[in-house]
């Protein structure tokens, strides 16, 4: 099958094993469509529940239940939680998702949280996969390699991450590899 004929079925598919995600939430479909987006252009653009249609009908784990009912109830919570062009609206976005981890955590909200857990692994994926990109400039995919860093230490260690990234910040390290952090704040 020639590239131009290609299915949007088949795009779905091949997308998803170059995602190998064991399970389908949201944020994984998302994952998903961005990416076809990013590498079919219109012809990529695909709504996620049909996303999710084909997913299951190829025998993959979907689960999106209790997920969606988070969604519906904290719609406006998650909207535009992953904005990060610069390093200093990655940690604005951290912030974010920092607080909204901790209110559902303190209303007993699992579902939320585990959201915002979901939301923040799509974050990290999402700024390794810019800093693989070799069509980005070297600056950029450099700040994307830091920023998924900031994702994962943030996932692995929540009540220290702003302290660690307060040093971090200070670091010689740090201030040689973006000299220009400062500015943008």
């Amino acid at each position: 099958m020639s590239e131009d004929l290609k299915t949007k079925k088949a795009m779905i598919l091949e997308t998803a094993r170059e995602i190998g995600a064991e399970k389908w939430t949201p944020a994984e479909i998302d994952q998903l469509r961005r990416k076809l987006i990013a590498e079919h252009g219109e012809e990529g653009k695909t709504g996620a529940d049909y996303v999710a249609d084909v997913l299951k009908d190829a025998g993959l784990k979907v689960n999106l239940s209790q997920l969606e009912e988070v969604e519906d109830q904290f719609e406006e919570e998650f909207e535009d939680l992953l904005h990060f062009k610069t390093l200093n609206d990655a940690e604005v976005s951290l912030m974010r998702l920092d607080e909204l981890l901790r209110r559902f955590q303190a209303h007993g909200e699992k579902a939320a949280a585990g959201r915002v857990l979901e939301v923040a692994r799509m974050g990290k994926r999402r700024a390794e996969m810019i800093a693989r990109n070799h069509k980005v400039e070297p600056y950029k995919r450099q700040e994307k390699e830091e920023i998924s860093n900031w994702f994962r230490i943030w996932l692995e260690t929540p009540d220290a991450f702003f302290d660690w990234l307060d040093v971090r910040k200070q670091s010689p390290e740090f201030r040689e590899k973006f000299p220009h952090a400062e500015d943008e704040e």
